[in-house]
């Protein structure tokens, strides 16, 4: 990965109250005219039923829609006949999209910045390759139906708390950025397992159980509520992972299986020791760490504690090690393998002489 796809990367991710007391059954009180309204006031609100969300009114997609949408004439599987292939209605408050049934030969499909709910009517385009469903109000991804051709597909900005349900076989990039994901572990990853790139950015999930994608390369999970690292063993392929803006407190839950791992990035985080770098040991392929932003980064020393302790980064918080660094590196790691190993001879001494 490149300095500018880095920066890139980094850049685009820039962006209870305790129930009233119980009053004592046994004490009575002279209460005041204000005490009795305010009394009056809550009862009133306890009794009033939560303000349901209001249906958006109806907007189907039209015909004059689908005429201006249509694009990219093609021909059709047969080679007999061609038919329009790309559709993109955008900006238009639709609700229902049933109309685009008919239309199985569609392969790109953009219904962004609309009010849709219901994805049903979608599982008739059975050739589709690239489907974008931004800035809607989905609650779920239910009613997609296996779309067996489906490469990309985007659900960024919407409502979405589950992703039970999906089942795309062939599906490589999964955008779910800002929607309200608090769990993945209904997904199941036997559907989905040509994942090479899943988009996880803002959402609310507190931990990384649930993502057993072995195919998986790109895992972006920035600007959630992440305290615990779990389930990463099966990401055998996984080169890049951001995990800025969270809560980790520790490294704790790398795995030596994640082999392949070569960029991390922990910015933002609470990861106040630098005692927890040597947990980073397990990842042999490591060449790019991000960690500014961490308690960590304002102990002494620590550009120098993080590449003794691993030797082969490269880069650390966007800036190369020089090679002097390097090589200091290596000689104040030298220096402490040779003082412990006296230290110790010294130890066993005195406790030979303690036994004599």
């Amino acid at each position: 990965m490149s300095d500018v796809e880095d920066e890139m990367l980094d850049e685009e991710e820039q962006e209870s109250e305790d129930a009233p007391a119980e009053a004592d059954p046994y004490v009575t009180l002279e209460r005041s005219d204000d005490d009795n309204e305010e009394e009056k006031e809550d009862k009133e609100n306890e009794e009033e039923e939560p303000e349901q969300e209001e249906e958006p009114p109806h907007v189907p997609l039209t015909e004059e829609m689908l005429k201006e949408g249509l694009s990219l004439l093609c021909k059709t599987g047969n080679g007999l006949a061609h038919a329009f292939v790309k559709l993109e209605v955008k900006e238009s408050d639709l609700t229902d999209i049933s109309p685009v049934q008919p239309y199985i030969h569609l392969r790109y499909v953009d219904f962004s910045q609309n009010a849709l709910r219901d994805l049903s009517s979608l599982g008739a385009l059975t050739h589709l390759l690239h489907l974008r469903l931004d800035q809607n109000q989905l609650g779920s991804v239910n009613g997609l139906g296996e779309l067996p051709y489906l490469q990309i597909a985007s659900f960024a900005q919407n409502r979405i708390r589950s992703v039970q349900g999906l089942a795309l076989p062939r599906l490589e990039s999964l955008n779910l950025i800002g929607n309200e994901l608090r769990t993945l572990e209904d997904m199941d990853c036997s559907k989905l397992s040509s994942l090479v790139k899943l988009e996880l950015r803002g959402n609310q999930l507190l931990s990384t159980a649930g993502l057993n994608l072995p195919s998986l390369r790109e895992l972006y999970l920035a600007q959630n509520n992440i305290k615990i690292l779990e389930g990463l063993e099966s990401l055998v392929n996984l080169t890049t992972l951001h995990l800025r803006d969270n809560q980790l407190q520790t490294l704790d839950g790398f795995s030596e299986r994640l082999k392949a791992l070569q960029y991390l990035n922990l910015r933002g985080n609470l990861v106040s020791s630098l005692q927890e770098i040597p947990k980073l040991q397990c990842l042999p392929m490591l060449r790019a760490l991000v960690l500014r932003e961490n308690p960590c980064d304002e102990e002494e020393g620590y550009r120098m504690e993080v590449l003794i302790a691993l030797p082969h980064l490269q880069r650390l918080d966007k800036e190369f090690f020089e090679e002097e660094e390097k090589l200091e590196a290596e000689e104040t790691k030298k220096t402490r393998m040779n003082e412990m190993v006296i230290a110790l001879g010294f130890i066993e001494m005195v406790a030979v002489c303690w036994d004599g």
